[in-house]
Formats: structure tokens, sequence, C-alpha cells
């Protein structure tokens, strides 16, 4: 009796107390490992080849998730889940900022950023499950967009924020721009070291208020391991069925390329000096960028893409989408040719490419909603092609900093620029299996 009343009084929490913070929890580890982790390791004197491969091979579990996500059915809450995996997220960043003065602190912090790769991508999982779990589809429909406005402030104020506030504080430690690596390392140390701490106690922060005010009223699945498996086998087999599949997949694989290539190189091209073919940014003007402007244009094209294909329909729009999320990508081309000093046109190019990335992307999730999902297990197949997706993405990630110290960056953003060509050219032929005049 006792229990019912406490799922009772648990299914009363106002969502308004935990969507916010778990939906930040979900963004603030991506964001962390995948972006912020590129100018901690830039200004600790790591290679770009190194940095682009490790950043993006870490990322692996978000790609692979899908595997496990149905055996969290089977033991514990998805509440138990989502604490858990904050709390160690928390205690795992606490060790990445105090490896930074080991010697070895690439290879330990690397393989701890592995692992909270694994934790950040099980938080996902469990997350999503309390959202679908504990509200009816009203509610569900009332915050869907505190959850992505939520994941985005995280990106602000890690990717924006946190980074201006490294900047400043390796300042204060007595850091000069334009000085050696070796003389800049301690004080660079020093101030990432603040910040994976302040992110460490950001998430045991969040994951304590979870344990009061996270509801829960799931009980564990009885399905059997040996049940899970075989129905994971059935729906992957059943993804292959469809038709026009293989199409589809080179379509996910091809539409965000050239994205591949660039996502690790741009903020590494941003930060390296002038000599090296880059703009010599401080750490304090690339967070003002990406985090205020570029985040607002991301914010902005999304909500224009969807007014523009709420109006006219997927069909006529996804090779207009493909362009406006492509051509943006000359905005490096020239910002490499040119090297600029006016940080004013720097801004311009990369909001402009934030923007175009906004309103682009909503092509391909679309796509995949509407066009692979659908049918006897859509939500799996939908997390199954996001996995295609985010594989396509670290795959060009992994090689992009070997091509990049091959090239040099002029070179290199030439060559992405002759990457986006494929995508081009698959988009504008592409059959439709569903009706779109609806949609």
């Amino acid at each position: 009796m006792q229990q019912n009343k406490t799922a009772s009084q648990r299914k009363n929490i106002n969502p308004a107390c935990w969507v916010p913070t778990a939906y930040f929890a979900m963004g603030l580890p991506f964001i962390a490992i995948n972006l912020v982790s590129v100018f901690m390791f830039k200004d600790l004197g790591v290679s770009d080849t190194q940095i682009a491969f490790w950043t993006s091979l870490i990322m692996m579990p978000w790609t692979l998730k899908f595997l496990w996500s149905p055996f969290l059915e089977m033991f514990r809450t998805k509440k138990f889940f989502v604490l858990v995996t904050e709390l160690l997220s928390g205690v795992l960043f606490g060790v990445v900022a105090f490896s930074l003065f080991f010697d070895y602190f690439f290879a330990i912090s690397i393989s701890t950023m592995a692992v909270i790769a694994f934790s950040g991508a099980t938080h996902d999982i469990a997350c999503d499950g309390v959202y679908m779990a504990e509200l009816n589809k009203k509610d569900q429909a009332k915050y869907i967009g505190v959850q992505g406005a939520f994941y985005n402030v995280a990106k602000l104020v890690a990717n924006g924020g946190l980074v201006a506030m490294a900047g400043a504080l390796a300042e204060h430690f007595g850091a000069k721009e334009g000085a050696s690596i070796d003389a800049n390392k301690g004080a660079y140390s020093s101030a990432w070291m603040i910040i994976f701490g302040v992110i460490a106690a950001i998430m045991v922060l969040i994951g304590i208020y979870h344990i009061k005010m996270l509801p829960s009223t799931q009980v564990p699945s009885t399905t059997t391991t040996s049940e899970v498996g075989r129905e994971l086998v059935g729906v992957i087999a059943n993804f292959f069925t469809k038709k026009h599949i293989l199409y589809y997949i080179c379509f996910i694989i091809l539409y965000r390329l050239a994205e591949g290539f660039i996502m690790k190189i741009a903020p590494l091209f941003l930060r390296a000096s002038r000599e090296a073919g880059g703009l010599g940014l401080s750490l304090k003007e690339i967070g003002t960028l990406n985090g205020i402007f570029g985040s607002a244009a991301f914010v902005l094209g999304s909500l224009l893409a969807g007014i523009y294909v709420s109006k006219f329909g997927l069909k006529k729009t996804l090779f207009t989408l493909c362009c406006i999320f492509n051509l943006p990508f000359v905005a490096y081309t020239f910002l490499a040719v040119v090297q600029p000093t006016d940080v004013y046109l720097i801004g311009t190019c990369i909001t402009m490419e934030y923007f175009g990335y906004g309103f682009g992307f909503v092509g391909l999730t679309l796509f995949m909603m509407q066009q692979i999902a659908p049918g006897k297990h859509q939500m799996s197949h939908y997390a199954f092609a996001s996995g295609i997706m985010n594989l396509g993405v670290m795959l060009p990630g992994m090689v992009s900093g070997y091509f990049s110290d091959l090239l040099g960056y002029r070179n290199f953003f030439i060559y992405v620029l002759i990457a986006t060509i494929p995508a081009f050219l698959i988009t504008y032929f592409i059959p439709f299996t569903y009706d779109d005049s609806k949609k």
C-alpha cells in the first residue's frame, strides 16, 4: 500500500521540475566529450590527428546504444539508470579534471571519456524511457520543446560559456596568446581542470536532485535475456527488408559526410595559430561565437526549416534542405583561404554555417521518421537509422585529423567541398516510399 502511495506521489511531480534538468544532463556529457574536449586537447599540445581520431572513436556508444537499450527494461527502473549514469559521469569527469597534470594525461582522460560516453548513451536511453513512461501523450507533446531547448542550453553552457571561461581562467593563470604550447601548458592545464571540475559538479548535483525529483512508476520487465536478444535480431533483420533500404542507408551516410570531416577540424582551425594556417582566435572569442551566435543561428534555422517543410512537404524541399546544409561549408573554405582578422566577418561565417546546419539537419531527421522508420518496429528502426547516421559522421571524423595534418587547413576545406557532391547527387535522385503530399 505504501509503495503504491509513493508511486502515486512521484507521478504527480510537475514535469517542469525534472524535464529541463534531465535533458540538460543528457546534453552536457555529449557536448563536453564531442566538442569541448577538442579545445582542451588542442591547448595541451595534442595533434589534430590524435584529437580527431580519438574524440570521434569514443562517440561509438551513442551510435550503438540501440543494441543494449532493450536489455535495460529487464533490470531495475529507468530512474535507477538515470541516477547511476548521472552520478557516474560526474565522478568520471572529476577523474578527467585531475588527470590533466599527469604525463600520460591524454591516455587517462580519453579512456575515461570513453566510459563516460557509454554512461551518457545509457542515460539517453533511460531518460527518454522515463519521459515516455511518466508523461501522457498530451504532456509529452507539451514538453517536447522543453526537451530540445534544454539540450541546446547544455550546448550553450558547455561550448559557449565554459569554453570562454577556460580562456579567462588561462589568462588568469598566466597564459599568453601566441606563446608556445610548453609555455602555456601549466596555465591551460589549471584552467581546463577547473572547467571539467565544474562539469563534474554539475552532473553530480543534478543526479542528487533527481533522487527526489525524478518520478518513477515503472517495474522491470519479466522478459528473459534470450527473448530480448531474439526480438532485437528480428527487428534488425526486418529493417533490411524495407523498400529502397540500401539506397536509404547510403543517403543517411552521405548526407552528413562533409559534416563528419569538418566537425572536429573546424574548432581546431579556429584555435590554431595563423602561422599554422588557422585563425588564432582566443577561447573567449570562440566561446562567444560558437556558444551564443552559433547556437542561436542553429535554433533559428531548425525552426524556419520546420515551417518550410510543413508548408511544402518533404519531397519538394529535401534537395533544398541538403543544399542549405552543405553549401555553408564554403564559409570555412573562405576563412582558410583569406584568413581574415575581422572578428565580425569570422562570426558571420560561423553563424551562417550553424544556421545551415540547423536548417538542413531537419531534412535528414524527417526523412528517417517518415520514409525509413514507418512499419512494425517504428521506434526501433528510427533508433537504428539514427545509429547509422551517427556512424556516418564518426568514421570520417576519425580520419579528418589525418587529412587535415596532411593537406593543411586550406586544402582540407577545399577537399570538404568536394565531399559534399555525393550528398547532392543521392538526394536529388532519392525515391520516396511513402506518400508525402499530406506531411
